[in-house]
């Protein structure tokens, strides 16, 4: 693998684009609830202004979260042959067992997202399927038995 976390240009670009959105515009409007609630008065007993402190609280923590992933983050391309699973390539497969197809592409652990399609490279079926080609076979170890997927395409 890399150092740190391995990341795609686009995931990485992702993660920007949110961490510019959040120390903008999220932290001014925040800010903006605070001033008018500091307005209505005494604030031990002003629930609006408790609400919005506690929601600029987990905004900054996930600001921070999310510098420290950009800071770590390694651009892991993929390589230049395509027709092989490798970090970024998007792999459709077909579960010899259920007939099910499905396309993933595979990302770092930061940026998975199995709804979006983006599978973790950690995850054991792209840790089977690295080094596949199309046409292939190969057998993910799962807890109760293997599962057979058919490698049916490479892209990136």
């Amino acid at each position: 693998m890399t150092d740190g976390y391995a990341i795609t240009q686009e995931g990485l670009d992702a993660l920007s684009a949110e961490l510019e959105q959040l120390e903008t515009v999220a932290r001014r409007e925040i800010a903006e609830r605070i001033r008018i609630a500091r307005e209505w008065g005494d604030l031990k007993e002003n629930a609006e202004y408790h609400a919005a402190k506690e929601e600029q609280a987990h905004l900054e923590t996930r600001i921070l979260k999310l510098r420290d992933r950009q800071l770590k983050a390694t651009v892991t391309e993929s390589p230049a042959q395509s027709d092989i699973v490798a970090f970024g390539s998007t792999v459709e497969i077909r579960d010899e067992k259920s007939g099910k197809t499905t396309k993933y592409t595979l990302v770092g652990a930061a940026e998975a997202s199995a709804r979006e399609g983006r599978l973790s490279i950690e995850s054991p079926v792209a840790r089977a399927l690295i080094g596949a080609r199309a046409g292939e076979d190969v057998t993910v170890p799962l807890p109760r038995g293997t599962r057979t997927l058919h490698v049916l395409g490479v892209g990136r």
